[in-house]
């Protein structure tokens, strides 16, 4: 069992800047490919980054690529989404996400745990 736990988001204007934080806790998750998700009111959960067991490697979407980051430190079991220049595009709710294995995560069906996810509000 793996529990993660979202925080971070907020109300920040188009053109800034936020970090989201993800604690994960349980038996793999040092070693479980992570990635974060996101959802805007009336559409479907989308893929928006992905990051391996080890950290080495990483992937996203093509709406955030140059804009977001995402890294992990494994001594504090936590991974992290870097965002900058925000707009409003980028509204949603945003879910951390765990696999089973090492590997990178990018479908829904791929994912075995969600967090609760955090709110991310970008004003025009």
């Amino acid at each position: 069992q793996v529990q993660l736990v979202e925080s971070g988001g907020g109300l920040v204007q188009a053109g800034g800047s936020l970090r989201l934080s993800c604690a994960v806790s349980g038996r793999t998750s040092s070693s479980a490919g992570l990635g974060w998700f996101r959802q805007a009111p009336g559409k479907e959960r989308e893929f928006v980054a992905t990051i391996n067991g080890s950290g080495d490697t990483t992937y996203y979407a093509d709406s955030v690529k140059g804009r977001f980051t995402i890294s992990r430190d494994n001594a504090k079991n936590t991974v992290y989404l870097q965002m900058n220049s925000l707009g409003p595009e980028d509204t949603a709710v945003y879910y951390c996400a765990a696999g089973q294995r090492s590997l990178l995560i990018t479908l829904t069906r791929q994912v075995l745990y969600w967090g609760q996810g955090t709110q991310v509000t970008v004003s025009s």
